[in-house]
């Protein structure tokens, strides 16, 4: 009798404690709340939880939208998955998405049919009201998917068509996409990658990549529109913000109407940089309030394609750059504009450069930027060249301040032009400010100061070459050896 009534007993304890997560569900459906552990995720930080996760995304999507939550305290283990319209995925508080280091689970080509630049982790195709938010961590396991470790870098795996590594978050043709207050990290190859979107805010977001991961940008805005990013703090071995025009989405046409305000960044490249790849517009940008500090490059503008660049604002920034080894591109200019044809067949990926069935690109015109209230500290100058003067004109430094100082053992008095079809590594002297070919240049209040350690290559204040239109006003400073070189030369 004793035992009939505890084995009754279980039971009925069994079948309460079912109803009761039954109920539980139920009313997270009703609240538009599913938890990725009520659709099968494990969270062992093992097993890949994928199609759980996806599970719950979908269900999701089908009732009309709401949040997916990743609960807090857990980390998650996951392969590729995508995101669907009117989801929310919130990340909880000490909880993790970490990416599958299993590169074979990576199959779906970033940029489409160009199979040589990485593959999807998280991804979505024309998206509506989508929001990735909360204070947990997206981690993109990126060292696990690199070589040998190098002083200044990692080797990179050879791989057959299909380069493996995962970008975090692509998201094709969306519309109001929301990323908010997460930290996302470790990526293998590009962090956040945004093509053909329109109404985007990036906000608060923690981004921190390896300093040694080649081709680890951090923000990759291509062909998209209406973009806010505000208050994010970002660290990348590559490029931190980039604007561009990728030709494998050449569908979604011009780059516009984007304002970048109160970030901090740090590069091995260049912090902040419009192009290289560009076959369209990139125009109606607003940079301001930033801090650029222990990168290479500061702001770069490398044009290299057929697209243009114009109506570009870049104002109260405090630029902090060094010399790296040549393998990141850049020579410490702390501000640079160039606009030169690309070189042929430069990496693996050559043939998606140029226009289909080209063999040589052309590059467009650079045009309508300002550079106001900016100071700077670096071991060079600010850089502007081109191929031909038509192609940059109406180049404007205001309130603009250098101090030039050789702070690392890195030798100097070069500057990077790559990729481009003649000379990538030019040798010349360092001057405050390097123009070589270009067209209608204006520097107003302006300033070069250098430091105690000044090799014998740091030279003019401003050196001009093959410019037509170089307007100066109140530019102050002396040469670095002022008895023996000139502050200005033309």
């Amino acid at each position: 009798m004793l035992k009939r009534y505890i084995v009754r007993r279980r039971t009925i304890t069994a079948l309460c404690c079912s109803i009761v997560l039954c109920a539980n569900v139920v009313y997270a459906q009703e609240n538009n709340l599913f938890n990725i552990k009520q659709y099968g995720a494990v969270g062992d930080g093992k097993t890949d939880d994928a199609k759980a996760i996806q599970k719950a995304i979908d269900a999701c999507h089908a009732a009309g939208g709401g949040r997916v939550v990743v609960p807090a305290g857990i980390t998650f283990l996951t392969g590729p998955f995508d995101l669907k319209s009117f989801v929310e995925l919130h990340v909880e508080a000490n909880a993790k998405l970490l990416a599958n280091p299993d590169e074979h689970v990576y199959t779906q080509s970033a940029f489409r049919n160009n199979k040589g630049e990485g593959t999807i982790w998280i991804g979505g195709e024309n998206l509506v009201n989508v929001t990735i938010a909360g204070s947990g961590t997206i981690d993109g396991n990126g060292i696990s998917f690199m070589g040998a470790e190098l002083e200044d870098s990692y080797v990179l795996k050879p791989f057959n068509i299909i380069d493996p590594r995962p970008h975090v978050l692509t998201i094709v043709g969306g519309k109001n996409i929301r990323i908010k207050d997460l930290t996302i990290r470790n990526s293998a190859y590009w962090t956040v990658h945004l093509v053909g979107c329109d109404d985007v805010a990036i906000s608060n977001i923690t981004l921190l990549n390896s300093l040694k991961v080649r081709n680890s940008d951090g923000i990759d805005l291509d062909h998209s529109k209406n973009v806010r990013i505000t208050n994010c703090y970002i660290e990348s071995g590559d490029d931190c913000i980039c604007l561009k025009n990728r030709r494998e989405f050449e569908e979604f046409g011009v780059c516009e109407n984007i304002t970048v305000s109160n970030c901090t960044m740090t590069s091995r490249s260049c912090a902040v940089k419009i192009g290289s790849e560009n076959m369209d517009s990139i125009r109606h940008i607003v940079f301001n309030n930033c801090i650029i500090t222990k990168s290479n490059r500061g702001i770069g503008i490398q044009n290299r394609d057929e697209g243009t660049v114009t109506d570009v604002v870049f104002s109260n920034f405090v630029i902090d750059s060094h010399l790296f080894s040549d393998v990141w591109w850049g020579k410490s200019e702390p501000i640079y504009v160039t606009a030169y044809r690309r070189a042929k067949a430069n990496n693996k990926d050559a043939n998606w450069r140029f226009p289909k069935g080209a063999t040589e690109g052309k590059v467009g015109n650079v045009s309508d930027i300002f550079f106001s209230n900016i100071k700077c500290r670096s071991e060079n100058g600010v850089y502007v060249s081109a191929e031909t003067k038509d192609k940059i004109t109406g180049i404007h430094f205001d309130n603009v301040d250098l101090q030039i100082n050789k702070t690392t053992n890195i030798a100097g008095g070069v500057y990077d032009r790559r990729p481009s079809m003649l000379e990538g590594i030019v040798k010349a002297p360092t001057s405050g400010f390097y123009f070589d070919t270009a067209g209608s240049l204006n520097v107003n209040n302006c300033s070069v100061l250098w430091g105690s350690n000044r090799p014998s290559y740091f030279a003019h204040v401003l050196e001009s070459n093959n410019v037509t239109g170089l307007a100066i006003t109140n530019l102050m400073g002396q040469s670095a050896f002022p008895t023996k070189v000139a502050a200005i030369k033309k």
